[in-house]
C-alpha cells in the first residue's frame, strides 16, 4: 500500500515528509525535484516570502547511491525565514511565545480550528493550515513523478483563468509556452490581461483566485476500478485535490457544463482506426465508470482568493469580543499560478496507489515486468483471430 505524510509549521524550522510504498531500484534525481520545487515558488502575484525561501530537498532515509530501498522515504525541506530571529522567537519548537493573534480570517482555517483543538492564538492553527505546507506535497509529488515516469505517465498544467479573465480553452498545449509565462498561461493575450487584474487587485488590497487545468497522459485504461466507491479513480484524484487549500471546485471531462449537454453530445464514441479502437472526443477526460479508458485525463480545478487581504475584511476579536478587522499576515496576491504545480502533485501523489495496485511489485524490475505483461495481454485480448 502506497501512503504519504507531512509535517511541519508554516515559520517552523522545517517541512517534513515521508513516502511509503516506492519500489526499491528507482534512480531519482535530486536536480529535478527542486527544479520542480523552484516551480511552485513562481508566478504573477506572490508575495515576499517566495523571495526569502529557496527550497531543497534533503534526503534522510529510504535512499542511498540516488537509487530507492524500498524501504519509507524521509526528505525535509527547511524554512530559511526560521532563521530569522523574530521568526525563531515565535515559532522555536520548544522555547516559541509570543503574543497572540485573535483576530480570524474570513475563508481561512483559524477560527474553525481555534474552535477544534481549543487554541486561543490562532497562530497554533494557522501555521500548519498556510499553503507553506504544499512546498512538501510538490516534494513528494515530484519523486512520484520520477516513478510514474518510468512506465509513461506523465502530467503538466496551465492557467485558464485569474478573477475575470479567462483563456480560451485547450485540449492540448505546449509546456514550453506555459514555463515561459509569468502566470503560467500559453496564450500571450490572455496572459498580459492576467497580470494587468493581478495588479489591480494588488493596488486595491485585494486578492484573485482562478481556474487550472491538468492533463495527464500515458495513464493504460484500466486503473481504478467500479468495485467500490474508494476505489474510483475520479473520486481519488478529486479527493486528493480538493484537500488542497483553497481549491472549491473540481471537474474531470465536460464537468459542471454536463449537465447541460445531451446525451447525444456528451460521450466519446468508439470508432475502428485499422485494427485500433479509438476514440472521436474526450468528454469523459479519460475516466469512465472509476477506471480510466486510454485517453488523456483532464481536471480543471478552481480556486477560491486567498483570505489574507492587506485591506482587511471585517472580523472580530476573539478575546475582547468586540468588532475588529481580521488578521493581516505577509501573503500573496493570487497564488494560482503555483496552484497549479501543487495541483500537479497532488495527482501524482493520487495515482501511485491505484498504480501500484493494478501492477504491484518490490522493486521497478518486477514493476516494469508487470507492466509489460499487462499491456501484452491487453493488446491480445480482442486481436482478431487469423
Amino acid at each position: 500500500m502506497f501512503r504519504y505524510l507531512t509535517a511541519g509549521e508554516s515559520h517552523g524550522p522545517a517541512l517534513v515528509g515521508i513516502l511509503d510504498g516506492i519500489p526499491a531500484h528507482l534512480r531519482l534525481s535530486v536536480e529535478a525535484i527542486d527544479e520542480t520545487l523552484g516551480r511552485r515558488q513562481g508566478g504573477y502575484g506572490r508575495g515576499a516570502r517566495m523571495k526569502i525561501e529557496q527550497d531543497r530537498v534533503e534526503f534522510l532515509a529510504g535512499l542511498r547511491g540516488s537509487e530507492t530501498l524500498g524501504s519509507p522515504i524521509a526528505v525535509v525541506v527547511r524554512n530559511r525565514d526560521y532563521e530569522t530571529p523574530k521568526v525563531r522567537a515565535l515559532m522555536d519548537p520548544i522555547a516559541g511565545a509570543g503574543d497572540p493573534l485573535t483576530n480570524p480570517r474570513p475563508g481561512h482555517a483559524d477560527y474553525a480550528g481555534a474552535l477544534k483543538y481549543r487554541q486561543r492564538d490562532l497562530r497554533n492553527v494557522l501555521e500548519r493550515a498556510s499553503a507553506r505546507e504544499t512546498a512538501m506535497r510538490v516534494c513528494l509529488g515530484a519523486i512520484c513523478a520520477q516513478f510514474l515516469a518510468t512506465i509513461g505517465i506523465t502530467t503538466r498544467s496551465y492557467v485558464t483563468r485569474i478573477g475575470p479573465v479567462e483563456a480560451p480553452e485547450l485540449d492540448d498545449w505546449d509546456q514550453a509556452d506555459v514555463e515561459a509565462s509569468d502566470v503560467r498561461c500559453p496564450h500571450a493575450d490572455a496572459a498580459r490581461a492576467m497580470i494587468a487584474a493581478i495588479d489591480e487587485a494588488k493596488a486595491s488590497g485585494d486578492t484573485l483566485g482562478g481556474q487550472f487545468a491538468v492533463r495527464i497522459d500515458g495513464v493504460p485504461a484500466g486503473v481504478g476500478s467500479n468495485r467500490q466507491p474508494n476505489q474510483r479513480l475520479d473520486g481519488i484524484l478529486a479527493g486528493a485535490i480538493v484537500g488542497m487549500q483553497t481549491v472549491k471546485a473540481v471537474e474531470i471531462g465536460l464537468g459542471a457544463s454536463v449537465a447541460a449537454t445531451p446525451g447525444s453530445r456528451a460521450h466519446d464514441v468508439f470508432a475502428l482506426e485499422g485494427e485500433n479502437v479509438v476514440r472521436a472526443s474526450n468528454r469523459a477526460g479519460g475516466i469512465e465508470g472509476g477506471m480510466s479508458n486510454g485517453e488523456p485525463i483532464v481536471v480543471r480545478v478552481s480556486v477560491k482568493p486567498i483570505p489574507t487581504l492587506t485591506k482587511a475584511l471585517p472580523s472580530v476579536n476573539l478575546h475582547q469580543r468586540t468588532d475588529a478587522p481580521a488578521t493581516v499576515v505577509r501573503s500573496d496576491v493570487c497564488v494560482v499560478p503555483a496552484a497549479a504545480i501543487v495541483g500537479e502533485a497532488m495527482v501524482r501523489l493520487a495515482l501511485m496507489d491505484p498504480v501500484l495496485e493494478k501492477y504491484g511489485g518490490d522493486s521497478m524490475e518486477e514493476t516494469l515486468d508487470n507492466v509489460r505483461r499487462s499491456r501484452d495481454a491487453a493488446g491480445r485480448l480482442f486481436a482478431r483471430e487469423r
